[in-house]
């Protein structure tokens, strides 16, 4: 009595997963909502649980394998279902086959009724029905195999695996170079790692950006003098209660107080039914930096906390992000997108909008500058910002009046609590 467990779609328009870590292994009992595997996603990693109570029979794939939705993960065996229905409506449905059947024999021939079969030099060959040979199945391979073969153009379906359950290897790929030259390169002298989901996701949505966006990018630098000591006086104050207090706090909050001055800056265009999308939220996405790549998780209604609160949040999604422990209501809703590589040095940048988006602010770092104040020359701390923007949906004038406020805020933070 078994049942086979398909891969779920746990995200908007999720098409395949990437196995990181198995936590059953064959024959182990599962409860229902038991881990069975850590997927990655194109947008988070997530904990796949068991949707039965039973004892796991088999696993499909190893980790650092692709599995697309509806493919099958595992085989528990449970009461009520027999294990030759489950695996009949498996291969009706996905047309799986278990790795160790056998491939048809080419050169041979079964009789009308099914019940003898001959070899081909037998008499009566003449007489025999056309053979058809049995169409090949996809490869089993590992994922840098995979990726070499399509480097050196092998239809790596034609390539003898001889890794486990006849997987083909990195060392099969070699030893089947075609004759002709393949490739500039000797194999030592580069190294081929599989994209993660994440990277072909933010390769994707890199290039949607900018080919349905007009970008437009205006650069700035404002003093921040007045905000580095409100900041100095208060970190220890929030560090007692846990909280971290960083310059992104409070830039998140003048660009919510700036947003609201300039809806045009926090709405998007619908293109196919002639109309403009105005948010009445105001969800700021913040680029956290990870070492699986960039992530964009999310602080809802932004308008509606305190700086304090806002810190607080900041803390929260970027330790999830760190541990890759976000999940796919941390990503949701974004309306306007602010990234801080000022964080680790950067000063200047161009930012990519974060489609479909109007626009995204950029923040360098501070630098110690020379700076004129009353007249008289002096030390300033000044923040670099760039702000990218759809200039279908937002002209230069308005640009400049946004990121105007933006500094205005920033340069007399105490403006934002007296609107």
């Amino acid at each position: 009595m078994r049942y086979i467990f398909n891969f779920p779609d746990i995200g908007e328009g999720l098409e395949e997963g990437t196995i990181l870590e198995w936590y059953v292994v064959k024959g182990q009992s599962v409860s229902t909502g038991d881990a069975l595997v850590k997927m990655e996603t194109d947008k988070v990693v997530a904990d796949i649980p068991s949707p039965k109570t039973g004892t796991v029979v088999a696993r499909f794939g190893e980790v650092g394998d692709i599995v697309k939705v509806g493919s099958p993960l595992v085989e528990i065996e449970v009461e009520g279902v027999f294990a030759e229905e489950a695996q009949a409506e498996a291969k009706k449905e996905f047309a799986f086959e278990p790795e160790e059947k056998a491939e048809t024999v080419v050169g041979t021939m079964e009789m009308a009724s099914g019940s003898a079969v001959l070899p081909a030099s037998s008499e009566g060959a003449a007489e025999r029905q056309p053979q058809k040979e049995k169409p090949r199945r996809k490869a089993l391979s590992t994922p840098v195999a995979r990726a070499m073969a399509k480097e050196l153009d092998i239809n790596i379906n034609e390539v003898t695996g001889t890794g486990p359950s006849g997987r083909v290897t990195k060392a099969d790929i070699e030893n089947h170079r075609p004759a002709k030259k393949i490739s500039a390169y000797d194999y030592d002298d580069i190294t081929y790692e599989p994209l993660t989901q994440i990277r072909k996701t933010i390769a994707r949505n890199m290039i949607y950006s900018k080919h349905n966006a007009a970008h437009m990018s205006v650069f700035e630098e404002v003093e921040i003098s007045d905000l580095i000591k409100i900041r100095e006086k208060y970190k220890k104050k929030y560090a007692g209660r846990g909280v971290k207090l960083t310059y992104l706090s409070f830039i998140v909050k003048a660009t919510v107080n700036a947003l609201k001055q300039h809806r045009q800056l926090n709405s998007q265009i619908d293109m196919e039914n002639d109309r403009m999308i105005f948010n009445n939220r105001y969800n700021i996405a913040l680029a956290v930096d990870t070492p699986a790549g960039l992530v964009v998780p999310v602080i809802r209604d932004a308008d509606r906390l305190t700086i304090f609160e806002i810190a607080k949040r900041i803390d929260e999604i970027s330790e999830k992000a760190r541990k890759r422990e976000l999940a796919l209501e941390d990503m949701k809703g974004g309306t306007f997108t602010i990234t801080n590589y000022g964080s680790i040095g950067g000063l200047f940048a161009t930012p990519v909008i974060n489609y479909p988006q109007a626009a995204i602010l950029g923040v360098g770092r501070i630098s110690k500058t020379p700076v004129v104040k009353d007249d008289a020359l002096a030390i300033g701390n000044v923040l670099a910002l760039s702000l990218s923007v759809d200039h279908r949906i937002v002209d230069g004038g308005e640009v400049t009046r946004f990121i105007n406020k933006v500094m205005e805020y920033l340069a007399d933070p105490v403006a934002l609590l007296m609107e």
